[in-house]
């Protein structure tokens, strides 16, 4: 929306010029106010990008009048399609009911698709669960700090949602007709639905956080563990090769001609294979 257009459509509908400057400006966090000749509402609409695996998003503002409702939105593509569906075909009941009721549908129909962006994350973090399990590598590492970045993201959008549908559902205002009020409190059941998942999900996250730097911990407990065991079979054979380094002329070994094949390399070969068994036995290995 244009400056010249939000311009006409605020003086046509009445509209405060600070209003106007909320819709124009992406970034407001839900809420709504009352302007008593009509409503301003703002919440966010999430769409997935399968390509660029992410979640994208984008500010929908309504305006309710008492007999109007006006939608601003970023971008084209949306899920008020079946809604403007049934507007033109003239089915159901939105043709019927006050614009309370299509001010409804459109809340109903944004917080529905959270549940869409729910399911893929869901699938995410499962997927990720399982390459935390097998095989953790960095990449795993950066998909859950991307995902820990998601659900903070989406808590900070969805969380005040419910403040705006109470507000909405105790009946605060005229615009909104008491038959309404079973049709919002039903959204505001499914937005705590939303935020309970989205805390379920941030958990989750931090635990695969904590599995993962264990996981981390243990594999390099297991070298360190491999290399000790690797370090203390070589200290007494180091020590027989250096006692046997040592230039003394003395040596009554050193006389002996089958020493060094048969006493010197059978000591090492049974020193090394009773610890390596050892160390077998007692499950180190």
């Amino acid at each position: 929306m244009d400056k010249i257009t939000g311009e006409k459509l605020g003086k046509y509908f009445e509209v405060h010029p600070l209003v106007l400057e909320d819709i124009v400006n992406t970034g407001q966090r839900p809420k709504m106010e009352d302007f008593e000749n009509y409503l301003f509402i703002v919440l966010k609409m999430f769409h997935y990008d399968e390509e660029a695996d992410e979640i994208k998003t984008e500010q929908v503002s309504l305006v309710l009048g008492s007999n109007f409702v006006i939608s601003f939105q970023e971008r084209e593509g949306d899920v008020f399609h079946p809604i403007r569906e049934r507007i033109r075909n003239a089915k159901g009941r939105i043709r019927k009911m006050a614009p309370d009721y299509l001010a409804y549908s459109l809340l109903d129909a944004i917080v529905d698709s959270y549940f869409i962006i729910m399911e893929k994350l869901g699938e995410e973090i499962e997927n990720t669960e399982e390459k935390l399990v097998t095989n953790p590598t960095p990449a795993t590492l950066q998909t859950i700090h991307n995902l820990k970045r998601e659900m903070i993201f989406l808590r900070k959008s969805v969380w005040p949602l419910r403040e705006v549908i109470s507000a909405l559902e105790r009946g605060g205002s005229s615009l909104i007709q008491e038959s309404t009020h079973i049709y919002l409190r039903d959204v505001y059941d499914h937005t705590i639905q939303v935020i309970d998942t989205i805390e379920s999900f941030r958990d989750m996250v931090s635990g695969m956080l904590d599995i993962y730097l264990s996981s981390i911990s243990n594999r390099m407990n297991e070298v360190m563990t491999v290399l000790t065991i690797i370090a203390t079979i070589f200290i007494p054979l180091t020590f027989i090769a250096g006692i046997y380094g040592m230039n003394f002329e003395y040596m009554p070994e050193l006389k002996w001609h089958w020493f060094y094949p048969k006493a010197f390399w059978l000591t090492i070969i049974v020193i090394a294979g009773f610890m390596a068994f050892y160390f077998k036995r007692k499950k180190w290995l």
